[in-house]
C-alpha cells in the first residue's frame, strides 16, 4: 500500500547530506562567524577569496584570531536556515510519496462496489527543494589583506586576516583612530541619554571620562604601530615609542630621519604636552607635578591642578599620530625596497 513512501525513506536513509546554499551580497560577499562562544564575531569573506585563497585547515577570526577549519564558520541563522530547509525537504519528499501512495491506492479501488474506501492525504503539498540562505546586509568596512590579498568585510573592527592570520600594523592602526574619532564624535549623544536616565553629574563624569581615554587610546595605539613597524629593525625597549625623545632616535637610527624631521616645531611641542598629558592620566590622576612641567614646558598650569583634555586636543592628537606614522611608514617602503 505504501510502496513510494517506503521506497522514499530507503532513498532518504541513504543519503548522507542536505545541500544548502549560501548566497553572497550584493558586492559577492559571504556571512561568516567566530565559532568561539566567548567570541561569536560577525563578518563576511569574498566568495571568490574563500574558493581561490582560503584554505580548508584553517580559517582565522578577524576580531579574536580563534582558529579553526574552513567547516566550522557558517553562521547561526545559515545553520537555523539550513535545519529549517533540511526538514522542509524530508517532509516534501514524504508528502510527495504518500500523495503518490494515495492515489495508486484510489486507483485500484472498483468503482462500482457495495463498500468503497479512498485515502486521502491531509495538508498543503510541500517543497522538496531546498532555499538559499539570505545574504545579511551589507558591512561598511571592506579590507583587503597586505599579505594574501584576501577580502573581507566588518562591522567596527577587525585585527586580523581570517584567510592567512596576518596581524596588519597599519589597518590596526587606522581602527584605533577610527575608534577615537568615533568616541569622541559620539559624547554629545552620550551627555544627553546619561543626563536624561541618571543625571547631569553621571553624563559629566562619563563623558570627562570618555575624553580623557581618546588620549590613552592614541598613545597607545601610535606606540604599538611604532612597535610593528620597527620590528623588521630588530627589538625595541619597553613603551619606548611612549617617549618621544627615545622614539624618535630610535627611527633616525634605523631611517635616518626622526620626528623633529617630519614636524613643525610647533606641532612637536604640541605632541609633547598631549603625551605627557597622557602619562598624568596614567600615573596621577591628572594632577600636574613639577615633572610634567619641566618635560613638557607647559607653563599654563601649575603644579596641584588637575589638566583638562578637549576634544580639539584629541583632534590635534589623531592628526600629529596620522602624519608621523604616514612618514614612517614611507620612511621604511624606502628602506624595504633598496
Amino acid at each position: 500500500m505504501f510502496d513510494e513512501l517506503l521506497k522514499e525513506l530507503k532513498r532518504l536513509e541513504r543519503a548522507t547530506k542536505v545541500s544548502v546554499p549560501i548566497r553572497s551580497d550584493e558586492k559577492g560577499y559571504m556571512d561568516r562567524q567566530c565559532p568561539a562562544e566567548n567570541c561569536e564575531f560577525l563578518f563576511k569573506v569574498h566568495e571568490e577569496d574563500w574558493t581561490n585563497i582560503f584554505k580548508d585547515e584553517a580559517v582565522w577570526c578577524p576580531f579574536c584570531r580563534h582558529e579553526a577549519p574552513s567547516d566550522q564558520w557558517f553562521t547561526k541563522a545559515q545553520i537555523k536556515h539550513a535545519e529549517a530547509e533540511a526538514l522542509a525537504m524530508i517532509e516534501g519528499r514524504i508528502s510527495k510519496a504518500m500523495l503518490a501512495d494515495t492515489k495508486k491506492f484510489n486507483r485500484q479501488q472498483p468503482r462500482n462496489s457495495f463498500i468503497s474506501m479512498s485515502m486521502d492525504v491531509t495538508g498543503s503539498t510541500k517543497r522538496t527543494h531546498v532555499i538559499p540562505a539570505r545574504a545579511a546586509e551589507l558591512m561598511q568596512l571592506e579590507i583587503a589583506c597586505e599579505k594574501c590579498s584576501s577580502r573581507f568585510a566588518v562591522i567596527g573592527s577587525a585585527y586580523f586576516c581570517p584567510a592567512c592570520g596576518h596581524n596588519s600594523v597599519l589597518q590596526t592602526f587606522s581602527d584605533s583612530l577610527r575608534k577615537i574619532k568615533a568616541k569622541k564624535d559620539s559624547i554629545p549623544i552620550v551627555r544627553q541619554a546619561i543626563c536624561e536616565a541618571s543625571g547631569k553629574d553621571d553624563a559629566e563624569i562619563t563623558c570627562r571620562s570618555m575624553i580623557e581615554s581618546c588620549l590613552q587610546d592614541g598613545v597607545v595605539g601610535f606606540q604599538r604601530y611604532c612597535e610593528g613597524m620597527y620590528e623588521p629593525f630588530g627589538n625595541s625597549s619597553l613603551n619606548t615609542f611612549q617617549r618621544l625623545d627615545q622614539g624618535s632616535e630610535y627611527w633616525r637610527n634605523a631611517v635616518g630621519s626622526g620626528y623633529e624631521d617630519w614636524l613643525s616645531i610647533d606641532e612637536m611641542s604640541s605632541l609633547v604636552i598631549l603625551f605627557q598629558k597622557r602619562h598624568l592620566l596614567s600615573h596621577s590622576e591628572g594632577i600636574v607635578d613639577a615633572r610634567y612641567i619641566q618635560k613638557s614646558k607647559d607653563r599654563t598650569y601649575k603644579e596641584g591642578q588637575r589638566i583638562v583634555v578637549t576634544g580639539n586636543d584629541i583632534d590635534h592628537l589623531v592628526s600629529l599620530v596620522s602624519k608621523l606614522s604616514n612618514n614612517i611608514r614611507d620612511a621604511c617602503d624606502k628602506i624595504y625596497s633598496v
